[in-house]
């Protein structure tokens, strides 16, 4: 995957951690390239508990990996519409399956 905003691609690190960053992006995990990663305005979603950027999303959910909050990948603190796709999808199919289980209780 490459960085978001430039486009540059990923080469495999050194030993050590990563200098690529994740973020989130109109709710899509993203990748960010160190060079991207000093610019201030890179638009990423902030977490509506802390305002932080250090943002995880995953199986529908965005997590702040500053306070844990957790929330829908729905539920924006803003009112940008939902990117319809994938995520729609799999959601789809987690309500149906989840449902299913629930309903059985």
């Amino acid at each position: 995957m490459p960085c978001f905003s430039c486009g540059a691609r990923q080469t495999d690190p050194v030993r050590g951690a990563s200098p690529w960053k994740r973020g989130v992006r109109q709710e899509a995990q993203v990748l960010i390239c160190p060079d991207c990663q000093r610019t201030h305005d890179l638009d990423l979603d902030a977490c509506g508990s802390c305002g932080s950027i250090a943002l995880i999303c995953r199986l529908g959910e965005v997590e702040c990996r500053s306070c844990g909050s957790v929330r829908l990948a729905g539920q924006r603190p803003e009112s940008s519409p939902r990117p319809d796709g994938l995520a729609d999808e799999v959601a789809a199919a987690l309500e149906r399956v989840l449902g299913r289980l629930t309903s059985h209780a």
